[in-house]
């Protein structure tokens, strides 16, 4: 089993996720969580090798430890991608094998490549020999018309062949015709205990799994039941506190739980520094709406960031500002 800080605090990620995972929201799930670990948006590793978009690896060294997901299919393209990467600092370089959206398959990568283990097998190799940090995999079970109970272990044996210790499995198909993206994340039926049998093929393989948990003790069921790591994505994302202020002593037993008006207090500096160099409020409390969701008041907090934060004038105060309409949960309710 492998053994380093990424792996450790693969026991609870956050998903990558398009639009959604960037810096700022990165820097802020840190706010709440010291010890989860946090995945950047997909990046396609032609905008590296041939585009030279090093902007889209930018992070600060508060968000460690963070992972670098990369898009694409070509195994030299990918291995320098990786290496890239791994210059930049991430503590773990995965390869996309999972999204459905119609620009990834027009890409031949992402979760079209389920249909090619043997290719995966080559780029997982590849990269691995580029770096010296984690290369792993996110994968669904299975694409369209594929038999996850024989393509599933099929994909794990190429990925364990060609050295990857670790991956990540969305326990639904993608359906690549016919669905949305959107449409793929909630139709497909889950099949949480088709990843659960995984571990019992390849119990030297680190799996986590990703798809519908919302809750940290749904995370705790899955952990109890034997996998190695759970993946949040969507709740991670629009309830942050309700997944992350507590992670660190529930998942991890370390540290207390961070309650989202200390998290918003740390943001603080970090959007002062945002804003000194010519950014905008906005790009930053558009990932902070979520933070007081089922708290009395958090209607007007999300609504003063909402209405606000895209003025040319607003600053942090207008955070403050927002907080101060928020107010605890009553006793009754925080017992349920």
């Amino acid at each position: 089993m492998p053994s380093n800080a990424a792996t450790e605090a693969a026991r609870l990620s956050t998903a990558p996720m398009m639009d959604w995972t960037d810096r700022h929201c990165r820097y802020l799930h840190r706010q709440l969580s010291r010890h989860v670990l946090l995945y950047t948006e997909m990046v396609t590793s032609p905008a590296l090798v041939r585009g030279g978009a090093l902007h889209l690896l930018d992070h600060a060294p508060e968000e460690h430890p963070v992972a670098l997901q990369l898009g694409g299919s070509d195994p030299s393209e990918l291995a320098e991608a990786a290496r890239i990467g791994a210059q930049a600092g991430y503590d773990e370089i995965n390869l996309n094998v999972g999204c459905p959206s119609d620009r990834v398959q027009s890409g031949c990568f992402g979760a079209v490549l389920m249909e090619q283990p043997a290719l995966v097998a080559r780029c997982v190799a590849e990269m691995r020999r580029a770096v010296d940090v984690d290369v792993t995999v996110k994968c669904r079970i299975g694409v369209d018309d594929q038999d996850p109970e024989e393509v599933l272990p099929e994909f794990l044996a190429h990925l364990v062949g060609a050295g990857c210790e670790r991956v990540i499995i969305h326990a639904r198909k993608a359906w690549l015709q016919g669905l949305s993206p959107k449409e793929n994340r909630e139709i497909p039926p889950l099949d949480y205990d088709l990843v659960q049998r995984m571990k019992g093929l390849f119990p030297n393989l680190h799996i986590s799994v990703n798809g519908g948990i919302t809750s940290l003790d749904q995370a705790l069921g899955f952990l109890d039941a034997g996998l190695d790591g759970v993946m949040i994505g969507r709740a991670a994302y629009h309830d942050p506190a309700s997944v992350l202020s507590a992670a660190d002593p529930v998942i991890f037993g370390v540290g207390q739980a961070t309650s989202p008006e200390e998290a918003v207090q740390r943001m603080i500096p970090y959007i002062d520094a945002h804003l000194d160099k010519g950014g905008k409020l906005a790009q930053v409390t558009r990932h902070m709406l979520g933070l007081f969701t089922g708290r009395p008041g958090a209607r007007t907090w999300r609504r003063i960031l909402s209405e606000g934060a895209h003025r040319p004038e607003a600053d942090a105060s207008l955070v403050l500002e927002a907080m101060s309409h928020v107010r605890p949960l009553a006793p009754a309710q925080q017992a349920v």
